[in-house]
């Protein structure tokens, strides 16, 4: 039986029957041909570029290996430039990391996240356990929109 055709309630809450794809990520700038050019330059592939007069221009590209794309331009998206946050998963951290600094962005340091202090701390360095989901990088393209890789080299069962 397909997801499309399954239907039923587990604790009350209806289980979905029609698959659902996130395919794009609107994020917010200030100058489009600025943010062009850092996306571009991180090997992001060039979807769209499409202008219709000017109080509109969309542009699209999507992450090596993604099925998910960012959408930015003019009268696009009314949220404020630097607003918008994403998640980058990636296999090998370092490597991202180091892909990144050559490319002449500036990224954090790795960290991970510490959950038995009661609240959410960052802490230098990989995840102790060497965990899936636990290790972090951070950037941020020229508008403050801020990235956060994460490791993940074993998915979590049904993902």
């Amino acid at each position: 039986m397909s997801t499309q055709e399954q239907s039923g309630a587990q604790g009350g809450v209806k289980e979905a029957t029609v698959d659902m794809k996130l395919e794009v990520h609107l994020i917010p700038v200030a100058d489009v041909d600025r943010a062009l050019g850092f996306y571009q330059n991180l090997g992001w592939r060039l979807d769209a570029d499409f202008e219709a007069g000017p109080e509109f221009r969309i542009a699209q590209l999507t992450p090596p290996g993604s099925a998910c794309s960012i959408i930015f331009g003019r009268g696009v998206i009314s949220a404020a430039p630097g607003s918008a946050e994403g998640y980058l998963v990636v296999f090998d951290l370092d490597k991202a990391r180091a892909d990144l600094v050559s490319r002449g962005v500036e990224v954090s340091e790795i960290f991970h996240k510490a959950y038995d202090t009661g609240a959410e701390a960052k802490v230098d360095g990989r995840d102790p356990d060497g965990r899936s989901y636990a290790s972090y990088a951070s950037f941020s393209d020229p508008d403050g929109n801020g990235w956060l890789l994460q490791e993940v080299q074993e998915r979590l069962p049904g993902r």
